[in-house]
């Protein structure tokens, strides 16, 4: 029984590796894409190949980061209790393990859908490792805005497995997710300034103030909700669906941002930050409902 309960705990510590929960967001968005580019259901299996392969980095990706990360991750309390830091699992073989993942999904994506889509993939995760986390997460207050680069790859993948090319629509999709990732992260990093602080990392909020981070947020938001009404009106086939959700959604969005900006200190931080996950994914529901009606 001991034995069961170890490799019990032991996969359960590979799994928290690959960080899941972002996953989910990160595969919504990939579908989002494919929908838009089929105008349409895509075809079952090539549903499975792209999120079955986009699972496989993303999470390589995320285990990858926790190896590399490891200095930080032990001098904050939200990170200090993560597989690596407390030794449960070796940062080499948590660096091993992300790449075998990523090998695979890289050999699944080239072989069963396209080489586009497959090196867009490897790009994401290459950009998020060594760019993202080994230089501008230590360095720079800009790291989530340059950084975000590699979550908006993902509606990319989606779109180059259906079409096998990169198209105006699937930049768009690129530029909504790369607008939405520093608000997104800049609200979690003012709930976690004072931790961030004790890592020594350069978040916004850490090295311009609360201040300056809220008025971004609110900055940013405004112009992801022009950009979001934007691609609906100019250059894809979406219609009612998608236009109304992204002026209410973003409209919401954009409310949140004000509030949060009006009210003392962090106050409002919270709920922004899981209102920006609800609305990430509210939006690209809504091109896949729309693309299928």
């Amino acid at each position: 029984m001991a034995q069961v309960a170890a490799s019990q705990t032991l996969v359960r510590d590979y799994v928290a590796l690959t960080k899941p929960r972002i996953i989910v967001l990160l595969l919504v968005t990939a579908l989002g894409g494919m929908f838009l580019a089929s105008q349409g259901a895509p075809e079952a299996s090539l549903i499975i190949l792209v999120l079955g392969g986009g699972t496989l980095a993303s999470g390589g990706a995320n285990a990858m980061n926790h190896a590399l990360d490891k200095d930080i991750d032990e001098r904050m309390d939200r990170t200090k209790g993560r597989p690596v830091v407390t030794g449960r699992i070796d940062a080499n073989q948590a660096l091993a393990f992300g790449i075998a993942l990523n090998l695979l999904a890289f050999t699944l994506l080239s072989t069963m859908v396209n080489p586009l889509s497959a090196a867009l993939t490897l790009s994401a995760t290459l950009f998020y490792v060594l760019v993202y986390t080994k230089v501008l997460k230590r360095t720079t207050p800009q790291n989530i805005v340059i950084g975000g680069a590699a979550g908006a790859i993902p509606p990319m993948v989606g779109w180059t497995a259906v079409t096998g090319q990169i198209d105006l629509p699937a930049l768009y999709l690129f530029a909504i997710v790369f607008f939405w990732t520093p608000p997104h992260f800049w609200a979690l990093s003012l709930i976690l300034k004072d931790d961030y602080a004790r890592a020594g990392v350069p978040m916004l909020p850490v090295v311009a103030g609360v201040d300056k981070t809220k008025t971004s947020i609110l900055l940013y938001s405004v112009l992801l909700l022009a950009l979001t009404l934007m691609f609906g009106s100019t250059v894809t086939s979406l219609d009612g669906i998608y236009l109304g959700a992204s002026l209410a959604f973003g409209a919401g969005f954009v409310g949140l941002a004000w509030r949060l900006k009006r009210r003392p200190d962090i106050e409002g931080a919270r709920l922004f930050f899981f209102y920006s996950i609800l609305y990430l994914a509210a939006l690209f529901l809504a091109i896949m409902i729309d693309s299928a009606v």
